[in-house]
């Protein structure tokens, strides 16, 4: 269903260079990363409580390319194994059923590439959840990658100081890396939840294909300022119910990471506020057609869940503690619902301080 080539060949084609900067200014950026992103290690375990069971590295530092490639590989691990259970529901095996289900895993390959493309352009950092197995056969854990042209372009458009801005991403992807790595199950939990979603697609082949007519359609609709995404052309009802639990996790894990990113302080950056302004800013800017194709592919829900998520995460601490808001950690029980996201106070009644049960033949008050 999806030429996994195609993907990247498409996005590596179709991604715009990186920054000019000369290559003894490239080298000085990777290893100063590399070596930031160890100092932000620490700064996180002290700040949040939280400590890796797993050993850590230094990050990987990629280009643009490098990221698509990382990424593709990441899909392929996740979606290859579910995939390869989706038949399509006409005659595969004949010379249109064949041919169609070849031309469709092109046509998905290139519409995966051209958005990697989009995305490589613009994303600073992540941590990679799931990676090909190495020589060995072993899954490895996961890996922290950022991505030097896209730091390097936007500290230089923020006009901000590049050593603090450097250990502010470093400071957030950490954080995710620290979520991963204190919290084993958490991995496991988020590709079941992955998979869940896209075996209840009830999509074969042929319904996928058909399904790409409805996105002219959504993009229409973004255009003239309705809400419309991509991802709701493709989603079922019982996906979506999934979808809201994938909303929830990632969008405490995002505001988590906004969060720490922030409050680690003005002693280890010092330009934090201003860095914060003018990102936030930037976050917020993009001409109409930047705008459109975030809201198509679901980015501006992205930025909510940073702010609905560093709130909820601030709202807590603020009330109970961050050892008691680390007990968010402990299980896929307590983690937050959506709701609960957007009213802590019901998170923090449910897993801090939960109703004391009533005693076999006991009376409550109201009784």
């Amino acid at each position: 269903m999806i030429d996994w080539e195609v993907a990247v060949n498409t996005g590596v084609r179709l991604v715009r260079p990186g920054p000019q900067i000369s290559l003894t200014e490239a080298r000085q950026a990777v290893a100063q990363l590399r070596e930031l992103s160890v100092t932000a290690q620490a700064h996180v375990r002290e700040f949040t409580g939280m400590n890796s069971l797993e050993p850590v590295g230094p990050a990987a530092v990629v280009d643009r390319p490098g990221w698509i490639r990382a990424n593709v590989d990441g899909f392929r691990v996740v979606l290859d194994p579910i995939l390869d259970t989706l038949g399509p529901s006409g005659p595969k095996d004949s010379p249109v059923g064949t041919i169609t289900t070849a031309v469709g895993s092109r046509v998905t390959g290139a519409q995966l590439g051209a958005v990697l493309s989009y995305l490589a352009g613009r994303v600073l950092g992540q941590y990679e959840l799931f990676l090909p197995p190495d020589p060995e056969g072993r899954a490895p854990a996961g890996r922290l990658t950022l991505v030097a042209p896209n730091i390097v372009h936007a500290e230089r458009e923020l006009d901000v100081d590049p050593h603090d801005f450097r250990l502010w991403v470093c400071l957030h992807e950490e954080t995710h890396r620290t979520q991963f790595t204190a919290n084993p199950w958490l991995r496991g939990h988020v590709q079941q939840l992955m998979t869940d979603y896209l075996r209840a697609s009830n999509l074969s082949a042929f319904d996928f294909l058909d399904r790409l007519r409805a996105v002219g359609e959504a993009v229409a609709e973004v255009v003239r300022g309705n809400e419309a995404n991509l991802i709701d052309v493709f989603q079922s009802e019982e996906q979506s119910e999934i979808l809201d639990r994938i909303t929830a996790v990632m969008t405490l894990a995002e505001g988590h990471g906004d969060y720490v990113m922030d409050a680690v302080g003005p002693q280890v950056v010092p330009s934090v506020a201003e860095i914060r302004r003018r990102f936030q800013r930037r976050r917020e800017g993009g001409n109409r057609l930047d705008k459109v194709i975030r809201q198509l592919l679901g980015l501006e829900l992205k930025m909510k869940q940073y702010e609905e998520g560093s709130a909820f995460v601030r709202a807590v601490v603020a009330r109970v503690g961050m050892a008691d808001f680390n007990r968010v950690w402990e299980s896929p029980e307590t983690l937050p619902t959506l709701a609960e996201i957007r009213d802590p106070d019901a998170w923090i009644a449910r897993v801090v301080h939960p109703p004391l049960p009533i005693p076999p033949g006991g009376e409550s008050e109201s009784e």
